[in-house]
């Protein structure tokens, strides 16, 4: 089975791209920061191998080398919204010059193959050219330029794939979702826009499913070197739509003040849908399931 290195791991999406691909029998390396929560993996530690990188990258090159990953799966990023001044560098350091010193490492390796993480987020708006919606848009973008020099340099094959908007029933971030749950059947009333901007729900299964297809896509396939592909189901419906057919399904009461909430700056109200899908791939969790799921996981 496929030998492969996991950046981002200990996070929400991460931690599920390495339960699929050690069910499905992969050996699985993970790099983490020396202060990472191992909470979303703790049950799993075991069956992973884990590096912590300090920053000292001869180290992180040792590492990759002696690894002879077949692919390296980079999902590590800092997701921050109007970030402080003191948080800028955090940003650039994580989603720019961390997966530069892997890319920078991988020159040494035998591992050529790469999937990246990006976002919807980086066409604002649906519009068909780049134009970010924040400055982590912005960041994503900048690194899959640098991956280009890396792919014409180097030799090394490259996937990124585009996530919309992801979710489960396990999830512990703070989504409307949950915040839904919590309030059905119950006198609380929440302040929420006028639901009218489009949004594409994909189960984080889904997710992790897409991520070993990408690696199948970059083996099978020497043509593929540096493809973009989105992570969606096709079918995007309005905030206002999704939130009633939650209603429907935990048929309970919600009790929501459409309109008392402005929609934020650069709120993206219509996604770009024009992306390749990933070859072989499409979504298998419906989201009235994914939604059942959700709700009975409380």
């Amino acid at each position: 089975m496929p030998n492969c290195i996991v950046t981002g791991a200990t996070g929400y999406i991460g931690s599920h791209v390495v339960r699929h691909l050690i069910s499905k029998g992969w050996n699985v390396a993970i790099i983490a920061r020396p202060d990472s929560s191992y909470n979303l993996i703790n049950d799993i530690k075991t069956k992973i191998t884990v590096f912590e990188y300090d920053g000292e990258i001869e180290s992180l090159k040792d590492f990759i080398v002696g690894r002879e990953a077949d692919v390296i799966m980079h999902l590590a990023a800092a997701v921050v919204n109007a970030p402080s001044l003191s948080q800028i560098s955090t940003i650039i350091d994580a989603n720019i010059c961390f997966g530069t010193e892997i890319l920078e490492a991988m020159r040494y390796s035998k591992t050529k193959l790469f999937i990246s993480t990006g976002t919807y987020w980086q066409n604002y708006d649906g519009k068909v050219e780049y134009n970010p919606v924040d400055l982590y848009a912005a960041t994503k973008e900048a690194f899959e330029k640098i991956v280009k020099f890396y792919v014409e340099a180097y030799g090394i094959r490259h996937v990124n794939l585009r996530l919309f908007d992801v979710y489960g029933e396990d999830d512990k971030r703070p989504k409307l979702w949950s915040t839904l749950r919590d309030i059905a059947g119950t006198d609380k009333v929440l302040d929420i826009s006028l639901g009218e901007q489009m949004i594409d729900l994909v189960h984080v299964n889904d997710v992790a499913r897409a991520f070993e297809i990408s690696y199948d896509c970059l083996n099978n396939d020497p043509s593929v070197r540096n493809e973009t592909y989105g992570v969606y189901s096709g079918n995007p419906r309005t905030l206002k739509e999704v939130v009633l057919i939650f209603q429907s399904i935990i048929g309970k009461q919600l009790n929501l003040d459409w309109g008392a909430r402005q929609y934020k700056s650069r709120e993206v109200m219509n996604l770009y849908v024009g992306y390749k899908l990933l070859p072989s791939w499409i979504p298998l969790i419906s989201i009235d399931e994914g939604f059942k799921r959700f709700i009975n996981s409380d």
